[in-house]
């Protein structure tokens, strides 16, 4: 089968380089409502058998275009939310951002007892989002998932076959970026496509907004 995996529009957050991971969590801005707008336009010639969205807001309202014009229900899916930021939720400094990114890009790595200072392992995390998307896949022959900017990035490097953990690390996904795989939980997954900048292409990027869960891990 073939799995969409799709970020969630921009949010306040996402502007203020905040992590924000709790729920039910905040809306979209201007511009994240303006990047869910264009996705049904931007996946016309994509047939989409299912639609399924995290428990956070942000995702059902980035998916809600699409499932409106495609005749489709939104599934709420408990496990497919961002990873959780723990005591580091809300922060925006430089090394708490680190801290983060460099805990869930270890369990990308395959380091899943690390945890995050306050919150989970990378088993707890995998466990959760592997159920998720193996209901996704069983959905039909193309499924669209819209999850969040860590989760997406951690768990395509580390599941897919032909790309090596640390590409999540190098590689950005703005705001309704989509990474593209191909296979099944059984059979395992390969990498198709990782279009990091947004559906639409780049009149729907903010260069001046800092958004740690989609930017590269710099080496400073």
């Amino acid at each position: 089968m073939r799995l969409l995996l799709i970020r969630h529009g921009q949010t306040p957050a996402n502007v203020l380089g905040q992590l924000d991971t709790a729920h039910p969590g905040p809306g979209l801005t201007e511009l994240g409502e303006r990047q869910a707008a264009v996705i049904p336009e931007a996946l016309r010639f994509d047939s989409i058998d299912t639609i399924f969205a995290s428990t956070l807001h942000r995702t059902q309202l980035t998916a809600r275009p699409l499932a409106v014009d495609r005749g489709l229900d939104i599934q709420v899916a408990d496990g497919l939310h961002e990873i959780e930021a723990g005591t580091l939720e809300r922060r925006s400094d430089h090394a708490s951002i680190r801290t983060y990114m460099e805990t869930v890009f270890a369990w990308g790595a395959g380091n899943l007892d690390v945890g995050m200072p306050g919150g989970p392992n990378g088993h707890a995390f995998f466990a959760r989002f592997d159920a998720d998307i193996a209901v996704a896949a069983a959905s039909g022959a193309t499924a669209a998932v819209f999850s969040h900017g860590a989760a997406i990035r951690v768990w395509a490097a580390a599941r897919a076959r032909n790309v090596p953990p640390m590409f999540a690390g190098l590689h950005d996904l703005d705001n309704t970026g989509v990474v593209e795989l191909s296979g099944s939980p059984d059979t395992g997954w390969t990498l198709l496509s990782w279009a990091g900048v947004p559906l639409g292409g780049m009149p729907l990027v903010d260069a001046d907004a800092v958004d740690p869960t989609g930017e590269a891990l710099d080496a400073s």
